[in-house]
């Protein structure tokens, strides 16, 4: 995978996003974030990648035990029933990885609670099979800020590149100029982008006044 130019960015043709185990077992020890933010930024990131046709898996890891997806993101994909794992590494089940081979993407998308089992072992041996790896690691948490840090930090010296989850928007959208996904993308902001999405609402709010004032 090129580390520049502009080959390194994210295509939303070539993406493919998987979401890994964002269930309440795991949000019960979840330490390393907020848990409200890791809520709002995956269903965030889920909804944009719906509004750039970017393929979305949903799984979990025995989901009797486990909880159920949580509702905000299984409300993105309401069709969509997670595929329901016994391996901690989801990368070790062929139920995903023949669905994300299919596709024939090479950009693979990642977010999973936690960093340091669920998002780490998938993530390393995808690389090690040729796929350009994003983990986006405000969409992911671990069972302490520590475990998070040091997940990341290995994952980036297999290979993979660290990103947050507005910032994978961005790089799919790449310029304002299209018109079809700039729309459904401020909508994504507007609800989930926190600070961002007020100050976004609040340039809509000028721009407006701007438009409506005598010349």
């Amino acid at each position: 995978m090129p580390k520049t130019g502009l080959d390194a960015l994210l295509r939303p043709e070539d993406s493919f996003l998987v979401l890994i185990d964002h269930q309440p077992y795991q949000f019960a020890n979840l330490n390393s974030h907020e848990p409200t933010m890791i809520v709002n930024n995956v269903i965030g990131l889920a909804k944009g990648a719906k509004v750039f046709d970017v393929p979305t898996l949903l799984t979990t890891v025995i989901e009797e035990r486990g909880g159920y997806l949580i509702k905000g993101l299984q409300d993105v994909f309401p069709d969509q029933k997670p595929i329901d794992r016994t391996f901690i590494n989801t990368w070790q089940d062929p139920k995903v990885t023949d669905i994300v081979k299919k596709s024939g993407r090479k950009q693979l998308v990642l977010a999973a609670l936690w960093t340091e089992v669920c998002l780490a072992m998938p993530t390393i041996q995808a690389l090690g099979e040729g796929y350009d790896v994003f983990i986006v690691t405000d969409a992911s948490g671990g069972v302490s800020a520590e475990a998070h840090d040091m997940a990341v930090r290995r994952m980036v010296a297999a290979g993979a590149v660290p990103i947050t989850w507005m910032a994978v928007l961005a790089e799919w959208q790449r310029d304002w100029a299209r018109e079809a996904s700039a729309a459904g993308l401020s909508e994504v902001l507007l609800d989930h982008g926190g600070g961002s999405g007020v100050a976004f609402a609040w340039e809509l709010q000028l721009l407006a006044s701007r438009a409506g004032s005598p010349a």
